[in-house]
């Protein structure tokens, strides 16, 4: 299959790409950089030049291709609002380009949207407007139209060599900056979390078993309490863990306190048994305590 991939050159767009070669897959990966399309020729992929908010470029990139995976974010997440207005632009245009053929089209949201509080399942679809992520609504809006769209859902934590974008980098540098590891109130509020290797097998999967409007779940540990987090980030910067409380998590978190002190466990059961999809790569804190997080 010739698929059309977008943030093919980033964290896990770029494990994604491999994966699909190495499984017989063509690619044409987006690129909106020099720096990019070089990577993508040297990776064994077509370059289709553009970005997530030249819609022409999604729209022609999707025309060229047999299958679609967005796997494209823009991750400034002090603009969260717009940049997720960005991935609804985008997936609706790719979308439109889809209609009226049976070209799979795999969209990526998260599990810590669907269902706070409580053990989020492939089989729950989050109330529309609670969220600025829109990206499910879109899938849903164009499955409606006829659309082969699915969705993976990934973790907060999708983790590996190379990880320098994401939350746990993030807290990292929040804790050097602050001098400590902090978590709220009590930490025990619940994250997920996925190697980047899993998470390629499981967007090629999706690609080549998509039915439309289903859900999977990016997810091999569906619990970790944030405080083990944080303690493993004092541990390796050797600087003290501390609790804050909900009203001074903000002067240590910023913008990231949401996300800080959502408690969003998550099962991929479901995902597992649909696609034979068994996560095989190290756990987050293994991976913390002897991966390159902490090196420079």
């Amino acid at each position: 299959m010739k698929v059309f991939v977008t943030g093919a050159t980033g964290f896990i767009g770029s494990v994604i790409v491999q994966e699909l070669i190495a499984a017989g897959h063509q690619v044409i990966g987006l690129a909106r950089s020099e720096a990019n399309a070089t990577a993508l020729l040297a990776a064994g992929a077509e370059v289709h030049r553009g970005d997530l908010q030249n819609l022409d470029s999604l729209r022609s990139g999707v025309a060229k291709a047999e299958g679609v995976i967005h796997a494209g974010f823009i991750h400034d997440f002090t603009r969260f609002a717009e940049m997720c207005e960005v991935d609804r632009l985008a997936i609706e245009a790719m979308g439109e380009e889809l209609l009226g053929s049976d070209r799979p089209f795999v969209v990526t949201s998260g599990t810590a949207i669907v269902s706070p509080g409580k053990l989020a399942t492939e089989d729950i679809i989050p109330a529309p407007g609670g969220h600025p992520r829109k990206s499910e609504e879109a899938a849903d809006a164009l499955a409606a139209k006829g659309v082969r769209v699915s969705v993976v859902r990934l973790s907060p934590s999708v983790h590996g060599d190379g990880d320098v974008i994401g939350f746990v980098p993030l807290l990292i540098r929040i804790a050097g900056e602050k001098g400590v590891a902090a978590y709220i109130g009590e930490g025990n509020n619940r994250w997920t979390a996925l190697h980047k290797s899993d998470a390629a097998v499981l967007f090629r999967l999706a690609l080549e078993n998509a039915v439309s409007r289903t859900r999977f779940h990016g997810v091999a540990e569906e619990s970790i309490d944030f405080k083990v987090i944080a303690e493993m980030i004092g541990k390796k910067l050797n600087i003290p863990v501390v609790s804050v409380s909900r009203e001074e998590a903000p002067a240590h978190f910023g913008w990231f306190t949401g996300f800080a002190g959502i408690d969003c466990p998550a099962s991929s059961s479901l995902t597992q048994e649909r696609l034979n999809w068994h996560p095989q790569g190290i756990k987050l804190l293994d991976d913390m305590e002897n991966g390159t997080y902490f090196k420079s």
